[in-house]
């Protein structure tokens, strides 16, 4: 008699909607989707949904995004007023919630206004003058919104109608 094989690891929820080719992100690539997202954090929001529901990591999701969009706004205004405290503030609060869903580069780069805010380089080690950290907070902004974008893309096709 043949050994039996050995169980399959259960996939996460994610994963299975990844690999579910009805599921609405079938047509992203995975490697995106590890570039952008930490599964493990995101999947951990996944796990408190109701069976088929999705309706506790969509309220998360939703809020982060309108959350987001305001902090956006904010960071402008405080980009255009040159208020270095502001962006530091705002680049922290970001990080925070967008570490909790999985963000990895939005994370980053929120890390990164943070510092900049701060006077310091984006590693937060070396202290630099207001211009430099003015421009190199524009930079980040542009490069967060990318990477922002790419995130709202795949959470809209994850939950589709919250438009």
């Amino acid at each position: 008699m043949a050994p039996a094989d050995p169980p399959a690891a259960a996939a996460s929820p994610a994963e299975t909607n990844a690999n579910n080719t009805d599921a609405p992100t079938k047509d992203l690539d995975p490697k995106d989707i590890a570039d952008m997202i930490d599964m493990a954090t995101f999947d951990q929001i996944l796990e408190m949904d109701d069976d088929d529901d999705k309706e506790f990591s969509r309220a998360i999701v939703t809020g982060f995004l309108e959350q987001a969009h305001e902090t956006f706004e904010k960071m402008e205004e405080s980009l255009t007023d040159k208020d270095l405290s502001a962006l530091s503030s705002l680049g922290h609060f970001l990080k925070g919630s967008s570490a909790t869903l999985g963000l990895i580069n939005v994370k980053d780069y929120c890390e990164k206004i943070q510092h900049f805010g701060s006077q310091k380089d984006e590693t937060g080690l070396r202290d630099l003058e207001e211009d430099e950290c003015l421009e190199s907070i524009k930079d980040s902004l542009k490069q967060m919104r990318v990477e922002f974008d790419r995130a709202e893309r795949y959470f809209k096709k994850l939950y589709p109608g919250d438009e």
